[in-house]
């Protein structure tokens, strides 16, 4: 007998204690802020690293276009060269706004790890020059 009121006591109390942390932790009033941001945070990281294999696939398009010879840059060249510099600029631009958008404000370790040429950083914006858009 003593056994079987120790066991209901024992499951009494568990059970209790499960409530009183439940009531405390649940209020049906309040929204789940934290999964929201727990969302947020993941698809910012998720966009993030899109946008810097987006920008990674640019600079490798541009350097494979800079290591085949070019017979005098001729002018078909040279629009070519301007238009992945421009690709290049704009994904930069993209990935700079999403690590901004994520608290981390400091460009120059990005420009130094992904090694971006300093013309594609001039040509980094929302809008991209006619100049290297293709167009003369």
């Amino acid at each position: 007998m003593r056994t079987a009121r120790r066991r209901s006591s024992l499951r009494m109390r568990s059970s209790s204690r499960y409530n009183e942390s439940m009531s405390r932790e649940f209020h049906p009033h309040r929204p789940p802020v934290g999964v929201l941001d727990y969302e947020i945070a993941q698809e910012q990281a998720a966009a993030l690293g899109r946008m810097g294999r987006a920008l990674e696939r640019a600079l490798a398009r541009l350097r494979e276009f800079d290591a085949l010879p070019h017979a005098d840059a001729a002018t078909p060249a040279r629009q070519a060269r301007r238009r992945l510099v421009a690709e290049a600029g704009h994904a930069l631009w993209m990935f700079v706004v999403q690590r901004e958008a994520c608290g981390l404000r400091d460009s120059r370790t990005l420009m130094r790890d992904y090694n971006v040429p300093r013309e594609v950083q001039q040509c980094m914006g929302a809008v991209v020059p006619r100049s290297y858009a293709g167009e003369s």
